[in-house]
């Protein structure tokens, strides 16, 4: 395509026009399917609370064991290397397992996978109550996986059964994410002084609400018909494309910031002599201030077609964040925590975003969608693991405090062009 047709494509596309805020078209990797037309209220209503209960399930296993890792490196003896590859493991199986998600669901329809892949994390996490190294890498790696195939094909789901619903079913979305990750922050250590198990009771009890969101979700994958997409041309080239890369870049990176601040904070701040409950409660109001971010930035974002000083400024945030979780005193961390927040919040919410604005239709923004979760999460799995090793290696969290500001000003220079009025470009001729 040239860029004169690109550009005529894109005004005339109803991807941004259809809600006003691109926002509420979701990453899509699974093609759309028919709507969900003639079905009752009720079972309309039951669907999208089954939706928003699956979405509360894909954040928990990050958060929850970040909170009592120092506690999982005493009892189980892990070195500085193997306890950054355990927070590190189900984010690079993020980048792995996205890539299989759209086939499966295309062979067993995505109602049926999704159902799998909440079985697969309840057990996941189930497994990490057994409170040994070989379970807790098994159950992190289980519950990863899980996690990625969802991640990719409940948002294809929002647009397909809720098609004018799209921004409100996106937004429960991008909440419950968020809410699940600062519930297990908030409730993992008092569960882990409450129970008579410890900590590997805790870990293992976010096993229950992952059972419950599948049991829900039964009678939808029961009634499920294979998904078996029109036949399309593919769409060639995006990884000859500059700007793909750029918009993967933003994605991985900012994604590598977010969970660093997953595994991270809440041990940095014990290792600066913070009561681990309190640690652990800060983590959780970061993360509920990415939740009201999550909302907040995409209106902002889109009010003009360049996004680089918005991409910016959220990224200056988040590293101005974290760096005073660290440097401020201990008095003085929440304002980092909430500066960090409103940062990554706004930073995953924004990344979305572009690969919507960056693709010049659907089609194609599935495509982008699938290189970005794909490539960029693998990308992001190096952030915990660089974190864990220099924190092993220096004793200190200094040093995984300057990766993460490096990790932001790389982010920043790949927004220049991601945030660009611009489109990717892709062949999508037969």
């Amino acid at each position: 395509m040239t860029d004169r047709s690109l550009e005529s494509q894109r005004r005339s596309s109803p991807v941004s026009e259809k809600t006003g805020a691109p926002l509420g078209e979701p990453l899509i990797d699974i093609e759309e399917g028919p709507e969900a037309d003639g079905t009752s209220t009720a079972a309309r209503i039951l669907l999208g609370v089954s939706l928003v209960l699956i979405a509360a399930n894909l954040r928990a296993v990050f958060s929850s064991l970040s909170t009592v890792l120092p506690e999982i490196v005493r009892d189980t003896g892990l070195n500085a290397l193997w306890a950054s590859v355990l927070t590190t493991l189900p984010v690079i199986c993020l980048g792995v397992f996205s890539f299989p998600a759209p086939n499966l669901a295309r062979r067993f329809s995505a109602e049926r996978v999704i159902l799998a892949c909440m079985l697969t994390i309840a057990l996941g996490t189930g497994l990490r109550g057994f409170g040994n190294a070989p379970f807790l890498f098994a159950g992190s790696f289980l519950a990863g996986a899980g996690i990625a195939m969802i991640n990719v094909l409940l948002p294809g789901l929002v647009k397909r059964d809720f098609p004018k619903q799209i921004a409100l079913m996106t937004g429960l979305y991008t909440m419950a994410l968020c809410a699940s990750a600062a519930a297990a922050a908030a409730f993992t250590v008092p569960l882990e002084m409450a129970l008579p198990g410890g900590w590997p009771a805790a870990l293992a009890l976010w096993a229950v609400p992952a059972l419950i969101a599948a049991l829900i979700w039964l009678p939808q994958a029961l009634k499920a018909g294979h998904d078996h997409a029109a036949a399309r041309p593919p769409v060639k080239g995006l990884f000859r494309d500059r700007l793909a890369w750029k918009v993967t870049l933003f994605m991985g990176l900012q994604s590598a910031m977010a969970y660093i601040v997953f595994g991270w904070l809440a041990p940095m701040l014990r290792d600066r002599g913070m009561e681990s409950a309190n640690a652990g409660l800060l983590l959780s109001a970061c993360v509920v201030v990415q939740m009201l971010a999550c909302l907040a930035v995409p209106p902002l974002a889109v009010r003009g077609r360049d996004q680089r000083l918005v991409c910016i400024s959220l990224v200056a945030s988040a590293a101005a964040g974290f760096a005073g979780c660290y440097w401020l005193p201990l008095s003085l961390t929440w304002i980092g925590a909430v500066l960090c927040g409103i940062g990554q919040g706004g930073l995953i919410a924004v990344a979305m975003t572009l690969i919507i604005l960056r693709a010049p239709d659907a089609h194609v923004a599935a495509r982008l969608s699938s290189m970005a979760q794909g490539v960029g999460y693998i990308l992001a799995g190096t952030g915990p693991l660089l974190a864990g090793l220099l924190r092993g290696a220096t004793g200190s969290f200094a040093a995984p405090t300057l990766l993460f500001i490096a990790f932001a000003l790389i982010a920043a220079w790949s927004a220049l062009e991601a945030g660009q009025d611009k489109l990717v470009r892709a062949n999508t001729e037969g």
